[in-house]
């Protein structure tokens, strides 16, 4: 780990309005992430942990508090920038893959290169390595439909990691696969993510969790340090 902070939350809080009265779902989160760090969030079901998520990726703002970005508040950020941000910084794993149907899987993985200049040979030739050591290289022109669920969530992986973001978010990426296809898509992130790269995980699973060099827990709308 070293000492290049690349993230820092102060205070966020974010709640939602229910029929019942307003649910207060995050109450002054504060968190630190460093260039290369890994570190898994776990607790229960509605703790909150997608919503943090969401708010780190620029999906959601927050009520209130900060979210400082190589030390710039994302709040100063015009939507242009935030754009900018999400497309080249941060990427997202989600606990369902989000392929499009009617691409095969090598265009999958490269659709987050069309907004930022396009298919080029050096992003075809990336998007096939990442396919290649995802094992995949052989299925690269087969659609989401022709393959399983776990071979759909190595593509969404390499998806995500096309443009290199210094920062990977994964919303319980093993969530929706059987315990031999999780270790797999895990090993998968192990050997796919280096050194330089942030690596915030969500997830019910303490066996993913055991991967991570730190872990966190979010309960009652409060980030602890387990």
């Amino acid at each position: 780990m070293d000492n290049d902070l690349l993230l820092e939350l102060v205070n966020l809080s974010k709640g939602y309005e229910h029929p019942a009265g307003r649910v207060e779902v995050l109450k002054g989160v504060s968190l630190q992430l460093n260039s290369g760090d890994r570190v898994a969030i776990t607790g229960p079901s509605g703790s909150g942990k997608s919503t943090l998520l969401n708010l780190i990726g620029c999906l959601d703002r927050p009520d209130a508090g900060e979210i400082f970005y190589r030390q710039n508040s994302l709040s100063d950020f015009s939507q242009t920038a935030l754009d900018e941000f999400r497309l080249r910084r941060i990427s997202i794993v989600f606990q369902t893959h989000h392929l499009l149907p009617q691409c095969t899987a090598l265009e999958n993985v490269l659709l987050p290169t069309l907004p930022i200049g396009g298919e080029t040979a050096a992003t075809v030739d990336r998007a096939e390595e990442l396919l290649t050591m995802a094992g995949l290289h052989e299925r690269r022109n087969h659609f989401p439909g022709e393959l399983s669920g776990g071979e759909c969530q190595r593509i969404a992986v390499c998806r995500a990691l096309i443009n290199s973001p210094e920062l990977l978010l994964a919303d319980e990426p093993t969530g929706a696969l059987d315990h031999h296809t999780a270790l797999e898509l895990l090993d998968l992130i192990d050997q796919l993510t280096d050194n330089s790269m942030a690596l915030l995980m969500v997830t019910h699973s303490l066996e993913a969790a055991a991967r991570m060099k730190c872990r966190f827990e979010l309960t009652e709308g409060l980030l602890r340090e387990k």
